[in-house]
């Protein structure tokens, strides 16, 4: 239950509006935030509450466009989320929230313009 309150933890944080939000993702990232969500979803498969926590956390980190956007989002995916988010979509068919959640993180990650 740690790691499901720790990645809802970061949700919060890193939710919001405007520069302070902005600046609250950047600070996440620069703190190692991004692996830690990616090790909490490897390590705690079989967990719908961590998976849908982590999934929720990835999307509230990695939403946004610019120079600063596009890192978190690279960021994410060379930290193995991409893979996690699907895993834990196959593991949790039944819960919607985590289907909900799985969806938001691959959008947040996936979306942009860049190359």
């Amino acid at each position: 239950a740690v790691q499901e309150q720790a990645c809802r933890a970061l949700c919060c944080i890193t939710a919001g509006a405007g520069a302070q939000r902005d600046a609250r993702k950047q600070a996440a990232v620069d703190a190692g935030a991004l692996p830690l969500v990616v090790a909490a979803m490897r390590a705690h498969p079989a967990s719908a509450g961590v998976q849908q926590e982590a999934c929720s956390a990835l999307c509230n980190i990695t939403a946004g466009a610019g120079a600063q956007g596009d890192a978190r989002k690279q960021a994410a995916a060379d930290a193995g989320a991409l893979l996690l988010v699907v895993a834990a979509m196959r593991a949790h068919p039944a819960s919607a929230a985590v289907q909900e959640q799985a969806c938001r993180a691959l959008c947040c990650i996936t979306a942009g313009a860049g190359a």
